[in-house]
């Protein structure tokens, strides 16, 4: 039942702006078979070996909000990109949503960017055909903004610090926070100690928005969201399960690649395509064996996901330790390592 992931969490513990060093957060240390403890980001090495491999999921946040008027009134309407169906044409969600229906064009930045809506969904999900001279994603740069979660209240100064350090395939509506906390040093640290890191990619859409609202969580539905890996990773992948050292992966998006790609087609492959895959208590973990996380809202899939992993008793119990030590919490606060 969804009432079964709810917590209560103070308000001062959601962090509005990132660190000024971006590995200077805290780490909770959640462990399922012995007691947790309270480290640094940095002491994340510690727990990799030497032949494990970090998964990381390269994608890059689009400034995917945009706020314009509405041609025949002015009525001021918000877009946020989620999905590329094909060039030019995107699936946004869109506030209000009731003002716009077919054929209805909002006007960005005096004109240099318009979208004429050419269908209608659910939830307030709408497809636009954007009409522009130039660029797009150059437009989308002088226009739009990082698309920051509701919870954040304050202006983000650095737009870069809403990307991980890594971020490369532009497509995202949101970042992957959890690999907000690795910075470049770090990455190489890991590197030398003979941790394979592999990327792949998950672009984030609007399964991290959208609130789980039904009681019974087996009746939710997830949108599908784009991922790929590589060759590359695929056989580094098998080498490592092979081998028998551990596959960690950074996120909740990582952790829905690498067990997608497993569930259809036994072993790591490469390819493509759409994912719609719910993980909640029940689900058999075929892929992932450690799993580096942000604090996630209540009621949340994503809450429900690491609760898949390590229990959901013993995650909420982990939560409230954290609360009780001061831990921040979401997209800016501080992280947890599931081993």
């Amino acid at each position: 039942m969804l009432e079964e992931y709810n917590y209560d969490l103070p308000e001062r513990l959601i962090r509005q702006t990132p660190l000024k060093q971006r590995d200077a957060s805290r780490l909770f240390v959640l462990d399922r078979k012995g007691k947790n403890e309270d480290k640094k980001f940095t002491d994340i090495i510690d727990y990799l070996e030497e032949g494990d491999t970090l998964v990381l999921n390269n994608t890059k946040v689009l400034p995917a909000r945009l706020i314009g008027q509405k041609e025949e009134t002015n009525a001021v309407i918000e877009i946020l990109l989620l999905k590329e169906i094909k060039e030019n044409y995107y699936e946004c969600l869109t506030k209000p949503a009731r003002r716009v229906s077919v054929g209805t064009i909002i006007s960005f930045g005096d004109g240099l960017l318009k979208a004429e809506c050419v269908e209608e969904k659910e939830e307030g999900i709408r497809c636009y055909k954007f009409i522009y001279e130039g660029i797009f994603l150059e437009i989308l740069e002088k226009l739009g903004t990082m698309p920051l979660p509701p919870y954040i209240h304050e202006k983000l100064e650095d737009q870069t610090r809403y990307q991980t350090v890594y971020a490369k395939t532009l497509g995202s509506a949101a970042a992957p926070t959890a690999g907000l906390h690795f910075t470049k040093e770090l990455l190489q640290k890991i590197q030398k100690k003979g941790v394979n890191i592999a990327y792949i990619t998950l672009h984030v859409g609007l399964g991290t928005f959208r609130p789980v609202n039904v009681e019974k969580i087996e009746d939710h539905h997830m949108h599908s969201e784009y991922y790929e890996m590589t060759k590359e990773v695929a056989d580094l992948l098998n080498e490592t399960k092979k081998r028998g050292k551990k596959i960690v992966a950074v996120g909740t998006t990582s952790v829905r690649t690498l067990e997608t790609i497993l569930k259809n087609h036994e072993t790591f492959v490469p390819c493509s395509g759409f994912t719609d895959i719910f993980i909640y208590p029940g689900f058999q973990f075929k892929a992932v064996d450690m799993l580096i996380t942000n604090f996630h809202l209540p009621k949340s899939t994503l809450l429900m996901l690491i609760s898949a992993f390590a229990g959901r008793e013993r995650v909420l119990e982990a939560y409230r330790e954290a609360i009780q030590k001061e831990y921040y919490f979401f997209s800016f606060g501080d992280s947890m390592l599931i081993k």
